[in-house]
């Protein structure tokens, strides 16, 4: 035969754990979040960048765990710290509680305020807040690139497909054996300049490729310096 009083405590016990759990529960979002945060940033700054150029995905996920990290280290709790201190001090309703102005709490499970949940809870679902919002930030910024990075990568294969064909066309036989050796600078958005190197690897054979005009225009460039040195004194 059960002892008197065993069904009450072991009622008593199962719900002091369903309460921990619960408290668990609530505080235990931000790691978690913040893994599956950080593999969702690298990804996205692989493949859909908010610059021109992406960044591998393994370099993307160190670089978005350092940005979270600062996130969660200084930006959460300054928040959290802000919210806990909004929270209106409610002494009657801890008095009715607990009888002494405090909350009582199960073994285990954080102390609340009567007026709002722990500090530590508020930093839990600040963190876990900010790191949605980063993902989706980086979402929005990678789809507004989208249209510019389209657009440059559509002007460097035309300035590609238009100095071909105008080399084939006027340039000499050294210059077209040369032709698969070119190399291609961005001097403006739609503006190119694209040196065909001679045998010597000393001089080029360079132009200048405006790919905003229907067709593209291109005009040869006086100087035969290559797009390294070219580079180099540019303003």
């Amino acid at each position: 035969m059960l002892p008197p009083g065993y069904a009450r405590d072991m009622g008593s016990d199962w719900r002091a754990r369903a309460s921990r759990l619960r408290w668990r529960l609530r505080g235990g979002t931000m790691w978690p979040t913040f893994a599956a945060a950080t593999v969702a940033d690298g990804l996205l700054l692989h493949y859909l960048p908010p610059l021109s150029s992406g960044v591998e995905i393994i370099p993307g996920v160190i670089i978005a765990s350092f940005v979270n990290l600062c996130l969660l280290g200084a930006i959460a709790p300054w928040i959290a710290r802000r919210l806990e201190a909004r929270q209106p001090a409610a002494h009657s309703a801890a008095m009715a509680a607990s009888g002494n102005g405090a909350t009582s709490a199960p073994d285990g499970a954080p102390t609340a305020r009567a007026d709002g949940p722990p500090y530590e809870v508020l930093l839990d679902r600040v963190g876990t807040a900010i790191l949605l919002v980063s993902v989706i930030g980086l979402v929005a910024a990678g789809l507004g690139s989208r249209p510019l990075i389209v657009s440059e990568t559509e002007a460097t294969e035309n300035n590609a497909r238009t100095v071909r064909t105008y080399v084939m066309t006027h340039g000499s036989e050294e210059i077209r054996a040369n032709v698969d050796a070119a190399n291609t600078i961005r001097i403006a958005e739609g503006y190119f300049r694209t040196c065909i190197p001679r045998n010597d690897r000393r001089s080029a054979w360079c132009l200048f490729v405006d790919t905003k005009h229907r067709p593209a225009e291109v005009r040869e460039d006086s100087s035969a310096t290559p797009n390294e040195k070219y580079a180099e004194r540019a303003p």
